[in-house]
């Protein structure tokens, strides 16, 4: 299965959506590399530090930007218009979106067929530490559960 079509089935799972927002926001992870160790069964730790490194500047050049953008056009910006202020972020969502979508099939294509067959929360906690800013492990087990 893609990494795409994974990662949809993955994130439409009850508490995917909140443990992933929870680990972005309250620890700083970023979930699509999260996803992708989870995806790749625990990478490497060559791979998976070159994929950290990919994310990171993916995560400070693109996503980040984009993110801020969106979060900013949630509240109102008067004199613009509401209606096309919200239309416009759902365009920046979908931008997001599909930078993420990019992030993580460049990610996939670093493991190739080969997954390290290594369990979800396994994976997390090496993605974690190989992010440099270690998530809790009870924030890891919320993500890791509803994907095992």
């Amino acid at each position: 299965m893609s990494i795409w079509s994974w990662t949809l089935e993955a994130y439409a799972r009850p508490d995917v959506p909140d443990a992933c927002l929870a680990l972005q926001d309250a620890h700083g992870q970023n979930t699509p590399f999260l996803l992708w160790a989870i995806w790749a069964e625990g990478p490497p730790a060559e791979v998976l530090a070159k994929g950290a490194a990919l994310a990171k500047a993916w995560e400070a050049e693109v996503l980040s930007p984009i993110r801020t953008v969106r979060r900013r056009l949630k509240a109102d910006f008067a004199p613009v218009d509401a209606g096309a202020r919200l239309a416009l972020r759902e365009d920046i969502k979908a931008a997001e979106l599909h930078a993420e979508r990019l992030l993580m099939e460049t990610l996939a294509d670093l493991v190739g067929q080969h997954k390290g067959g290594v369990p979800a929360l396994a994976a997390l906690e090496a993605a974690s530490a190989a992010w440099g800013r270690t998530a809790p492990l009870d924030a890891l087990a919320r993500l890791a559960g509803p994907l095992t």
